[in-house]
Order: C-alpha cells, then sequence, then structure tokens
C-alpha cells in the first residue's frame, strides 16, 4: 500500500481589518466614533486629524504625532506638525523643516525639492527652480520638473499648466493631453473639456472637438453629461460635444442617479436625461442625488428627498454647503456619504441617517466625514500560505507650506 506523506507548514497570512471613524469634538477635546454612534476613542485631544492608513495625527504637549485605532501612540508625538498618511508616507515638521516619515516614523530622504508636498493618489511634486515634477511613494523621480503648474490629482489624473497652456498628464508622468489649451477641465472616461483661444470644446482621442455656442463648461462628475452654458442659459453636453439637453435653465448642477437639480427663476427641481421635470421647481436650493437615492434640499433649511420628490427627512438641517461650512471642516462633501449625512441643528453637528434619526443620537461641537481606516495584522496558520502583495493647485510659485488636501 502507497502511503503518501502530509507536511503542516507553520506560515502567516495577513488580514486587513477596516473601519470607518469619523472625528468629532466633544466638551472642547477630540476623539473618535464608529458608525454605531459609539466612541471608539473618547474625547482626549486638544488638536487632531481625521484618520488615513490606519493612522491619525494627533497633539500631545505642543507635539505631534500617530495614534492607532485603539488610541495607541505608535509614532511619539515629536513633531512640531503633521500631516495625513497618503500611500505610507506623512509630511511632518521637525523642528524647522518639514519632512517625510514612514509609518515606523522613520525619516526618509527625498529627491532635491525647494518645497516638500503631500503625497496623492501615490505620488507627490517635487520643485526645482520655476517647474514641478512627480516622485512616487518610492521617493523615485517619476516625471522631472517640467511644469510650470501640477493641479491636485482627481482619480489618477492632474491638469498640468506649461507657457500658459493647459494639459492632462497621468500619475506616471505621461502626458494623456498635450499643453495646448487656454483652459482645460477634468479627465473623464478619456475626454475633457477645454477652451482654445476663446472657442470651447471637448479634446478627445487627441482631436478638439468645438461645442456649438458654448460660453463655459463644466467637469463630467458620475455621468456622461455635464451642464454648459450658451447664450447665457444652461443646458447639458455629452460625451461627443452634443447639446443633450438645450440651454434653458439660469443654474444647473451635475447628473446623479439620472437626475439633475436646476434652477428655473428664483426655484431649483430635477429634471430626467430627456430634459423633463421629475421633480418640479419648488425649493431655493438643491443638491445632487447621493449614490442611496437621497438629495439635500432647501426650504429655509435643509432637508432630503427620494427619486420621486417626496421629502423623507424635513427640511430643519444646515448642511455642509454655501452658508453652512465651518472653518475646521476639511471635506466639505454634502448629502449622503456611506450611508450618512452630516448635518448641523442648533448650532451643533451630527450625522443623519437615512430613516431621519440622528447616529448614536449624538450631537457634537465639530464632527469629520468618516474616513475607512485599514489595520493589518499577521495570523499563524498551520498550512502553507502567501502573504498578498501587501490641495489645492500647485505650481512653481507656490506657498510655502506643504499643499494641503485639496477639494474641488
Amino acid at each position: 500500500m502507497k502511503k503518501t506523506l502530509i507536511f503542516l507548514l507553520l506560515g502567516f497570512i495577513q488580514f486587513v481589518n477596516s473601519q470607518e471613524l469619523a472625528l468629532v469634538k466633544k466638551n472642547s477635546k477630540i476623539g473618535y466614533i464608529s458608525k454605531d454612534g459609539s466612541f471608539k476613542i473618547e474625547p482626549q485631544y486638544k488638536s487632531a486629524k481625521s484618520f488615513s492608513e490606519g493612522l491619525a495625527a494627533a497633539e500631545d504637549n505642543g507635539k505631534w504625532g500617530f495614534i492607532d485605532t485603539k488610541g495607541n501612540w505608535v509614532i511619539p508625538a515629536s513633531f512640531n506638525n503633521a500631516k495625513d498618511f497618503n500611500s505610507g508616507i506623512a509630511v511632518v515638521q521637525k523642528d524647522k523643516d518639514w519632512v517625510y516619515i514612514n509609518t515606523k516614523g522613520e525619516i526618509l530622504k527625498a529627491p532635491a525639492t525647494e518645497k516638500i508636498f503631500d503625497f496623492n493618489n501615490g505620488v507627490a511634486f517635487i520643485r526645482q527652480g520655476n517647474k514641478v515634477g512627480l516622485i512616487n511613494s518610492k521617493l523615485t523621480v517619476v516625471l522631472e520638473p517640467k511644469y510650470d503648474q501640477i493641479k491636485s490629482f482627481e482619480n489618477g489624473y492632474a491638469r498640468v499648466e506649461l507657457n500658459k497652456n493647459w494639459g492632462i498628464i497621468n500619475t506616471d508622468g505621461k502626458e494623456l493631453i498635450e499643453p495646448a489649451y487656454s483652459e482645460i477641465g477634468n479627465y473623464f472616461k478619456g475626454t475633457a473639456w477645454a477652451r482654445k483661444d476663446k472657442t470651447f470644446g471637448l479634446v478627445s482621442g487627441g482631436k478638439f472637438i468645438p461645442v456649438d455656442g458654448a460660453e463655459k463648461i463644466w467637469d463630467f462628475e458620475t455621468q456622461d453629461l455635464t451642464y454648459a452654458k450658451k447664450n447665457g442659459k444652461i443646458g447639458f453636453i455629452d460625451l461627443k460635444g452634443n447639446w443633450a439637453i438645450l440651454p434653458i435653465y439660469d443654474k444647473a448642477k451635475a447628473f446623479s442617479k439620472n437626475l439633475a437639480p436646476v434652477l428655473v427663476g428664483k426655484k431649483w427641481g430635477y429634471i430626467n436625461l430627456k430634459g423633463d421635470f421629475v421633480i418640479e421647481p419648488t425649493y431655493s436650493d438643491a443638491e445632487v442625488f447621493s449614490s442611496n437615492g437621497l438629495a439635500p434640499v432647501k426650504e429655509n433649511n435643509w432637508g432630503f428627498i427620494n427619486e420621486t420628490g417626496k421629502l423623507v427627512i424635513p427640511t430643519q438641517y444646515g448642511i455642509t454647503s454655501n452658508g453652512f461650512v465651518i472653518a475646521l471642516f476639511v471635506q466639505q462633501d454634502k448629502g449622503f456619504i456611506d450611508g450618512l449625512a452630516r448635518v448641523k441643528n442648533e448650532g451643533k453637528w451630527g450625522f443623519l441617517r437615512p430613516d431621519g434619526t440622528v447616529l448614536g443620537n449624538q450631537w457634537f461641537e465639530n464632527a469629520e466625514l468618516f474616513s475607512q481606516t485599514k489595520e493589518r495584522e499577521k495570523k499563524e496558520i498551520s498550512t502553507a500560505a502567501e502573504s498578498p502583495k501587501a490641495e489645492t493647485k500647485t505650481t512653481a510659485k507656490a506657498a510655502n507650506k506643504p499643499a494641503a488636501k485639496k477639494k474641488k
């Protein structure tokens, strides 16, 4: 009888625990809550920032370090200032100098640059003289400084300026649209709006397609239509530059869930992809629909409607929109994000669920949006296993401080 030998091999596998925490301020101290409304870290910090990549910058006796999601100090508070981790790297101020550190708190040597910039989308800017380039998270130069400006990356693409002309690059530094336009928009499905001299149009496949009569074009967002102005009125164009919805509105915002807010006179309503009103103009302001099918609308204050126009949350709140943003906010997104909406009530901030109830039935002096954290831990297993592989525009004339998170 043939015998088979079986070997048990001890190995390690890496698990990624992911959760979402929100920075909140209560009784003048900062702590962090989870999505069940309970405190994951009790309010105890005078100053702190939102979590990023499992770590959050926090202040202790005038110095900054980084805590984990249990409130343990992973990197001791020894810096004069600190910014968020991105791509495993953070910008910190050590004495008078800004430097890069890794998640162990070790100072990293960066290529020559006159200014240290935050990482974003896996890259950071470097500046030499009057030109800006890119480095990656390995601190290797991927684009030698050659542009006059590089704006913050969005979804892996950035607008660049060279000799007063604009184009688009990716995070590898490759030019997707050469700098040949007086203005240029975001890069969406291989297309960007642009202005060539006085003519507005779209750039796709290396060609400039004028849009008939366009006086201004806004960025494409999540759908294949964007709003544009002609003869002082707003309509919608498609990715081929055709007027899909005639310009007859006073103002408009982006399509989402196949609905777009538009202004007629002094009232906002919502149209469908054919330009028909699904929700009649009755509101003094309106925002785009979130992925959960709810949109903020304003009468005297803000509430939320569903896709049929039914008011499901009364108009009694403030939101992080014009007139409501306070200086402490870093992220200023409006409406429901991942199932919760940040709102203001009687001077305090909290989070609404889609059913209108308040998360944890708590209100705070300040509340940042929930941010996803990721923590890796190794666990021993009894079989062989392989570990998985593991802002504002930036110009050569930019300010002296590290680039802040850009918000569109």
